[in-house]
Parts: C-alpha cells; sequence; structure tokens
C-alpha cells in the first residue's frame, strides 16, 4: 500500500509561484490542477509514506512563505493557503481502501509538525479519538467559532490562516458545466446525498457544479454526469461539458463505458495508476 495527498492551495494565477510549489513537492508529485477562477490548485501527490510525508511538509512550507490570503478572492471557500491536506490510503489497481488506521498517525504527524513550526492553526478531519469523527465541512462552517483548532494558536494566522489536515478515503473531485448560473445553484443541493457533495458556483463567465464523490466506486462520474445532466434539463438549462480536478483510481474509470470517456472529461491518462508508471 502506497499513500495519495492531493493538497489543496489558494493559489491558481501566479505561474511563477506555482512552479516554485510544484518543484518542492516533487519527486512525488503525480498532477498539479490550477484554477484562475477559483484562485486554487490541487497539487495530487502518492508514493510511500517517507515519499509522501517529506514532499507535503516541502510543499506546505513554500505555501506558507510565498503565499497571502489577504485579499485573496476566488470562487471557492478557503480557510488558509494550505487549505485542505487529506492523506488518503491507497492500494494502485484495487478498490479504495476503508481502513484508515495507519493514515491517522501521518495526518496527525503532519498537523503537529505544521502548527509548531509555522503557528499556522491545524483543524482535523476524519475519524477522532473516542470514535468520533469530523467533515471537512464541518470544519469550514464551526472553525473559530465551535471548533478550537487541534493544534496550534486558537486565532487564524496573519498571512496563511488555517489549515484542514484530514485522513479519509479515496475520493473523485468532479465538476459539470452548467448554463446559466441559476440553474448550477439550483441544481447543487439536488444532487447532495451522503455520497456527494455539491455546490452551485459562478466560475468567471460560466457556472459549475462542483463536486466531491465520496464513494466513486459506487456513484462515480458517470452516474453524477447523468443526475446533473437529467436534473438541468428538468430546469431548462443546459450542460456545457465536465472535468476531473486531479486524478481518479484506474478501478473506478475501469467501470465507465470508454465510449464515454471524452464526453466526461476522462482518459486513460487521469488515472494515479497511470502517473505512478510513468
Amino acid at each position: 500500500m502506497i499513500f495519495e495527498c492531493v493538497v489543496n492551495v489558494s493559489e491558481g494565477r501566479d505561474e511563477a509561484v506555482l512552479a516554485e510549489l510544484a518543484a518542492a513537492a516533487a519527486p512525488a508529485l503525480l498532477d498539479l490542477h490550477k484554477d484562475p477562477d477559483h484562485h486554487r490548485s490541487v497539487f495530487t501527490l502518492a508514493g510511500p509514506a517517507d515519499t509522501i510525508n517529506q514532499a507535503v511538509r516541502q510543499l506546505a512550507a513554500r505555501s506558507v512563505a510565498h503565499l497571502d490570503l489577504g485579499g485573496h478572492s476566488g470562487a471557492h471557500p478557503r480557510l488558509g493557503v494550505l487549505d485542505v491536506v487529506p492523506f488518503v490510503p491507497y492500494e494502485p489497481g484495487h478498490a479504495p481502501v476503508h481502513d484508515l488506521s495507519t493514515t491517522l498517525v501521518h495526518r496527525d504527524a503532519f498537523a503537529r509538525w505544521f502548527s509548531a513550526t509555522f503557528d499556522v492553526p491545524s483543524f482535523l478531519y476524519g475519524p477522532l479519538g473516542g470514535g468520533r469523527s469530523r467533515t471537512l465541512p464541518q470544519v469550514r462552517r464551526n472553525a473559530f467559532g465551535r471548533l478550537a483548532p487541534d493544534f496550534g494558536p486558537g486565532r487564524p494566522h496573519h498571512t496563511a490562516g488555517a489549515t484542514a489536515v484530514g485522513a479519509r478515503e479515496v475520493l473523485v473531485a468532479y465538476n459539470v458545466w452548467v448554463s446559466p448560473t441559476a440553474v448550477a445553484r439550483q441544481v447543487a443541493p439536488l444532487v447532495r446525498s451522503p455520497t456527494v457533495r455539491a455546490l452551485g458556483l459562478a466560475v468567471g463567465d460560466r457556472a459549475q457544479v462542483s463536486c466531491n464523490l465520496l464513494a466513486p466506486a459506487e456513484f462515480g462520474p458517470a452516474q453524477l454526469y447523468d443526475c446533473v445532466s437529467d436534473l438541468v434539463e428538468q430546469a431548462a438549462g443546459t450542460v456545457e461539458g465536465a472535468e476531473l480536478v486531479g486524478l481518479l483510481p484506474r478501478a473506478v474509470l475501469d467501470a465507465i463505458a470508454p465510449t464515454r470517456w471524452a464526453r466526461l472529461g476522462l482518459s486513460a491518462g487521469t488515472t494515479v495508476e497511470a502517473r505512478l508508471i510513468t
């Protein structure tokens, strides 16, 4: 088993800074998804635990050094410059791993190190002690209100804000482009479920239903696209395409007919396994 770490950074426009962040994450970096409208980038890292832990710490250090949340604006909500750091157990070529026990060690070690080193508060999500758990949306809603940081000071860092550090199973980030914006916002709540998180967002001069598929082996990009398409049609809107954010497991892609891949914005090269091989 290896580990995946899908780091979300609040910068999607400065190419020079993004290139430096990417260099810091090498050789664990498999994919960099940049979005200037969201003003956000997703760095997909994967490899053995030691490789991942070193790469994510280097990426974290460069993010705090070069980015400033003050004045940041973008379509996507954010807590900090190093916004989300999820640690994910991964078995190449197999179904998603459900046992997060070994992943918790790496999550907690990173959060403790990050807050102690940079004085940035860290909020944990995923399984917690005593049989409790916490979701990323709960962190976003309650941080610095009903929820105190698990590590670090009780106030946001003056430039870096705060960071959510998680242990979770594989998910697929997937967006469906929709027009008009009002329809995207109308449809997003209708596709939400225990396994689908969705937001209707205005993105530049377009709009999207932006989703996280929490159980992609059961409800993946094809099912999400079809569901959104049906709802958009009922609302007299138009679906204008789809976008994978980052990578997806080969097992999830294999469950979709290859004849649909292009329309869904997928290909054999958009899997974690394809990037690991190369």
